[in-house]
């Protein structure tokens, strides 16, 4: 919280994520998603969620960003999730299996709530489909 008590992480313009194989990511994240860049380079792809940017980056880049911290690899397992809410999770789900997704759970009815189904893109990186 600031000095006046509000806080100032009030809106999150970007997530990057990091990937071995950019043009993997690039074809999934078009097939999948359906949004359009909002940029593409040899090093980077930007997809925009809502308000949100998703900016992938070649890992050989990564370093440049986090430099000390090191870079992990998708062997490393699930480190975080990205959730998008829809109407009907089924209906999506079926979408997603015909466009050729392989989902690694659900639909399921999660005890706090919603339906869910979860997914990985190439490079490891974990989405999750709710309906509340």
């Amino acid at each position: 919280m600031s000095e006046s008590g509000a806080s100032w992480a009030t809106n999150l313009f970007a997530v990057t994520i990091f990937a071995e194989d950019l043009e993997a990511m690039v074809e999934f994240y078009n097939r999948v998603f359906g949004l359009p860049q909002v940029f593409a380079g040899d090093t980077s792809a930007i997809y925009k969620f809502g308000e949100t940017m998703i900016n992938i980056i070649k890992i050989e880049g990564a370093p440049e960003l986090i430099d000390p911290a090191p870079v992990a690899g998708p062997e490393s397992g699930a480190r975080s999730m990205f959730t998008v809410n829809v109407d009907d999770v089924d209906a999506l789900y079926a979408e997603l299996v015909a466009k050729g997704v392989e989902f690694l759970n659900g639909p399921i009815d999660r005890p706090w709530g919603p339906r869910t189904v979860a997914f990985a893109d190439p490079a490891g990186h974990m989405w999750e489909i709710a309906q509340h």
